[in-house]
């Protein structure tokens, strides 16, 4: 049987209410030998079935996240945010670092990851950091845009083989002080930090970018999915 891996479902409260995964995260689950497991917000006893049942977690990008879950006011370009959905994220985090399942977290994933764990955040990069580069781009969403340095030696350099490389961007907010258990292993060339590893579990890895859109041009961003399968799939044996 293929490994289970659970994915997030984010949460739209404007106009008709929906729960709802996008498709990049669902195809490169598949195409890496996992079956995608949608994970909508639902009463924690409820959940926590579903967290019995699965070998791995996804937590896709997103919204802005809620600061005073950081002990922060709201910066005046914090943007949407969602206690539903940053509850149901909170849970599911939480219990996947207990039990140290395997985890990769995107974008909005890695902020909501960093702060479950006890770090913080940058509320908005542009009035908050400079100088900082531009890290909302106008371009396709599968191109590449700005460089990352990857530490040697961590899990992401190995997984992507390579201590450089140029990925997409998509956020205003960014993580801030890295929780005591993780650490920043990629930064822009401003300093922002573009990924997180665990210090303390097998295989738990957050990054800034958004790679499930950059596979079909830049097949090297699917070594994060086929690894984070391959983990889960190591607990089945």
């Amino acid at each position: 049987m293929a490994p289970l891996i659970g994915i997030t479902c984010g949460h739209q409260w404007q106009e008709r209410e929906r729960y709802f995964v996008n498709v990049g995260y669902v195809q490169n689950i598949l195409s890496s030998g996992g079956t995608p497991i949608l994970i909508p917000y639902m009463e924690k006893h409820k959940l926590m079935e579903i967290m019995d049942l699965i070998d791995g977690l996804l937590i896709p990008g997103g919204i802005d996240i809620d600061p005073s879950l950081f002990g922060q006011d709201p910066h005046p370009n914090c943007g949407l945010i969602d206690p539903i959905w940053d509850e149901l994220e909170g849970h599911v985090i939480s219990t996947a670092l207990s039990r140290d399942l395997p985890l990769l977290a995107i974008c909005r994933g890695c902020q909501i990851l960093n702060v479950v764990a006890g770090g913080d955040l940058i509320q908005d990069i542009s009035s908050q950091v400079s100088p900082a580069i531009k890290h909302m781009q106008q371009a396709q969403k599968w191109h590449a845009t700005h460089e990352i340095k990857i530490e040697p030696d961590s899990i992401l350099a190995t997984t992507l083989n390579t201590n450089n490389i140029t990925v997409n961007s998509y956020h205003h907010q960014a993580v801030g002080q890295v929780a005591s258990q993780f650490s920043a292993v990629a930064w822009a060339n401003d300093h922002i930090v573009e990924a997180i590893e665990s210090r303390e579990h097998t295989y738990v890895l957050g990054v800034q970018w958004h790679p499930e859109l950059m596979t079909n041009h830049h097949p090297v961003f699917h070594q994060l999915f086929t690894v984070l399968v391959s983990y889960a799939n190591s607990r089945r044996l």
